[in-house]
């Protein structure tokens, strides 16, 4: 859910998943879902947005930190002779 306001008319918009809501004013503010237009996007206030992100890990905090530590380790350089 996605709640905005429009600095012109002072209208706060409630998104939907499905349906589309704009607030009337010249600036013509609309909001479906996620997505967001006006005619003016700079007259347009992010009131409330929900951002879900689920962490899903698959390395254990031993496996993060093994790998840590084996990205700060040194390239060992070989010097060969050619011949």
């Amino acid at each position: 859910m996605l709640v905005i306001r429009c600095k012109n008319c002072n209208k706060e918009l409630v998104s939907h998943p499905s349906h589309t809501k704009c607030c009337g004013c010249p600036n013509m503010t609309t909001v479906c879902g996620e997505k967001i237009s006006a005619l003016d996007l700079s007259d347009v206030i992010v009131v409330n947005s929900v951002h879900t992100k689920s962490k899903s890990s698959v390395l254990t905090t031993e496996d993060i930190a093994w790998q840590e530590a084996r990205r700060q380790r040194k390239v060992k350089r070989l010097d060969f002779e050619v011949r």
